[in-house]
């Protein structure tokens, strides 16, 4: 369908009625009716692979938590296997290294996000007319069995746990639940976490031994993944994960495929890498306070959540002609989100006297955290 321009004749008009919002919610790339970040799995920051994980945290792509409470050891990675014909670069998958075939009763093995309150309004959670939402997403495992998709409200400790299946071993099947919405609980309208989505893969009795919450209630552990499978029995078990779509309404539209541009800006907002590509590339000016820390300012090219909580770095120092002199520590001395302010700490340093922070090779970094 093509609208008239200038009086064009020989194309067709757009008339009243000819469409509708469904039109628009399953054919125009609107940018936003995806809640989730990095559905796609495209940006991974961290690396494209983290082996030996034993403990939860942010090991590889962004936005995306993976937690093997003493649930076995994981390799978590973006890989390149994808449901054909979708329009799919990458999915997470996670490897099981070393298998644990019996849970204790609060080991746990999950896949999460956090979402922003601020971000969750639409649903209208906690009202007459709150909003269904539509979880979508394609997996592929060697193992087939039951697995558990969680919303957690974490503002008001109430959650829905609903099941889906693995049918046939090695092959990508999109899956798609609808939540009812919850008239109990209002999210909290600010930037911390307020709605979780959990994928359970394994987990002991602690979260196993009640009856599946597959209507909103008050968050009871023992109903949270009644059922679910062990990922974790057998080592060179496996799961991919991709499209993982979040939108409001009882109906899975097709996935939104964002750029890469805006989906790294979105996650930046979380967590901002600065990579090294030459020796040459300055991360920094900084001016040396007495002869053995420096302070430099390090922008960031996005607003993040919150004041950056911590940073982590690799191979950065000092040059002021000859031979880069390596940093002994690099901390936060004034935290923004817009900006941070270092502390370089060094010795043989001249004060008042400005020094480039450059890296030591090509493959140097400092990143800022700011995740829920």
């Amino acid at each position: 369908m093509a609208v008239i321009i200038n009086g064009d004749t020989g194309i067709d008009k757009i008339t009243d009625g000819s469409i509708v919002t469904a039109d628009f919610a399953s054919t125009v790339p609107l940018g936003t009716k995806n809640i989730i970040i990095n559905g796609a799995m495209q940006v991974a920051q961290r690396g494209t692979s983290t082996s030996s994980i034993t403990s939860g945290g942010y090991h590889s792509v962004d936005r995306f938590a993976f937690s093997p409470q003493t649930l076995g050891t994981w390799t978590m990675s973006q890989d390149t296997d994808v449901p054909g014909g979708q329009g799919f670069a990458n999915s997470v998958k996670m490897l099981c290294t070393t298998a644990d075939a019996s849970p204790a009763t609060g080991d746990f093995l999950l896949l999460s996000q956090g979402i922003e309150g601020q971000n969750l309004q639409q649903l209208k959670k906690g009202t007459a007319n709150a909003e269904s939402v539509t979880l979508s997403f394609w997996v592929k495992s060697n193992k087939t069995g039951l697995y558990i998709a969680e919303l957690f409200d974490g503002t008001n400790a109430r959650h829905i746990n609903k099941s889906f299946t693995i049918d046939t071993t090695d092959t990508w099947e999109k899956k798609t639940i609808t939540y009812a919405g919850d008239t109990t609980g209002t999210l909290a309208n600010n930037n911390s976490g307020a709605l979780y989505l959990y994928f359970w893969l394994g987990a002991g009795s602690t979260y196993t031994s009640g009856t599946l919450q597959t209507s909103w209630g008050a968050a009871t552990s023992a109903n949270r993944a009644v059922g679910v499978s062990n990922l974790a029995d057998t080592t060179s078990n496996y799961m991919n994960i991709t499209a993982v779509q979040l939108e409001v309404g009882d109906t899975a539209t097709p996935f939104e495929h964002r750029p890469y541009d805006i989906e790294l800006a979105r996650c930046q907002r979380y967590y901002y890498k600065w990579n090294s590509t030459s020796s040459n590339n300055w991360v920094a000016w900084a001016m040396a306070a007495n002869t053995t820390n420096m302070y430099g300012h390090v922008p960031f090219p996005v607003t993040m959540r919150s004041n950056a909580s911590s940073i982590d770095y690799s191979g950065l120092g000092w040059w002021l002609g000859g031979a880069v002199t390596a940093f002994s520590a690099v901390g936060i001395a004034e935290s923004g989100t817009t900006s941070c302010t270092m502390n370089f700490t060094s010795t043989g340093l001249t004060a008042q006297k400005m020094y480039a922070v450059l890296p030591n090779g090509s493959t140097n970094y400092i990143a800022f955290n700011a995740e829920l």
